[in-house]
């Protein structure tokens, strides 16, 4: 289903000519990124019909699909539950994603997106069934859905979907044990399910490029011949149902060092594993709420917010670098408060105050919370 090689070339972050407009990409550094990216044996692109302003699925039928055979690549994009109304609206769409990446079929489709809001959508416009008949017609040789939500709804799409062939999963060292972003449940629930994952923000953006020094210290002594970059590409990929990991490669010096450690991949030792396990105590020792996420704060808040989840939420978004710019983490905050209160509907009255272990002024740190969520 999947290539020998497990890195993917996900195409939005593609380099631009002007920094202040995301669709100035730059297509002659694209072309030369995809020739070496071919060239040494890799062979999945990953777009979406909203990256890069719009004009990423044009990027790749310029820089790959009118330049290659089309044996020699594989080629994945999205349908997005914001870009369609109805299946008769879904199907039009489709057709033009198939016209403008210049293709007869996409090797994977996606449902784009899905959360308890976009799963309803999907479900109501009869998605799922769609894109079976669509890989039923050859048009998609492999259907899936990318997911931003907990573990326990990706359970459940599962159980109702067992046709879809794979998953798409926000997967790091960062995230793997996140409360809020639950990477390693998610990653379980996939696998109890038989599902393929894909990877998408191994780096978080830039954010595991970017780590403090005692991290990239204790990096160069045990691998001085790899680059941050590489430990949590490695880690994503280690995982043993791991099918692909997509990096977004902003220019050719990122693209030669990804190929460069994953052309022959070797899954991370037992040496780096325990040095990525300290490295996530050194990010996290740097974290703007040190809450422990023991939840006595939650039983018997009168609004029901679920504190512990709002306060990783935003430590993860104040890890990230600010060049990266969207972040799934408000995302997340938005699909819990669908189903829980808003950091902005704390009534102070400190009840969570008074048991929680860490002493946290939580009233205060709600404050915060809401003033960048909201």
């Amino acid at each position: 289903m999947f290539g020998e090689r497990k890195l993917g070339f996900g195409l939005m972050r593609l380099p631009v000519t002007d920094p202040n407009r995301q669709n100035a990409i730059d297509i002659e550094q694209v072309k030369q990124m995809v020739d070496h990216f071919i060239e040494n044996g890799f062979t999945y692109f990953d777009t979406a019909l909203m990256y890069m302003g719009g004009d990423s699925e044009a990027a790749a039928k310029e820089a790959l699909v009118d330049r290659y055979p089309r044996d020699k690549f594989t080629l994945a994009t999205k349908l997005h539950a914001g870009f369609f109304k109805d299946e008769e609206d879904g199907e039009r769409v489709f057709q033009n994603q198939l016209k403008k990446c210049g293709v007869d079929y996409f090797d994977y489709y996606l449902l784009h997106d899905i959360g308890e809001d976009h799963y309803r959508m999907y479900t109501e416009r009869n998605s799922f069934e769609w894109l079976a008949r669509k890989k039923a017609e050859g048009k998609v040789k492999h259907m899936g859905f990318s997911f931003h939500d907990r573990a326990a709804l990706l359970d459940r799409v599962l159980t109702e979907h067992p046709e879809v062939d794979f998953v798409q999963l926000q997967l790091n060292y960062l995230d793997w044990d996140s409360e809020a972003i639950q990477s390693r449940l998610c990653y379980e629930v996939a696998t109890k399910h038989g599902k393929p994952v894909i990877v998408m923000e191994p780096v978080k953006g830039g954010t595991l490029v970017n780590v403090p020094d005692a991290v990239k210290e204790m990096y160069e002594k045990i691998r001085p011949d790899m680059s941050v970059a590489s430990w949590a590409i490695r880690f994503a990929a280690s995982q043993p149902n791991v099918k692909m990991v997509l990096s977004g490669m902003s220019n050719m010096e990122q693209m030669k060092d990804n190929t460069s450690y994953m052309q022959n991949f070797e899954p991370l030792s037992k040496e780096e594993m325990e040095a990525v396990t300290k490295a996530v105590g050194f990010i996290n020792g740097t974290i703007a709420i040190p809450c422990t996420a023991c939840s006595y704060c939650v039983d018997g808040c009168p609004m029901n917010i679920p504190i512990p989840n709002y306060f990783s939420l935003y430590n993860l978004e104040k890890q990230e670098v600010e060049s990266k710019g969207w972040t799934p983490q408000g995302e997340y905050y938005s699909r819990l408060s669908e189903t829980h209160g808003k950091a902005s509907d704390c009534i102070e009255c400190r009840q969570c105050e008074g048991v929680c272990p860490q002493h946290l002024p939580i009233v205060d740190h709600l404050k915060s919370v809401a003033g960048l969520f909201e």
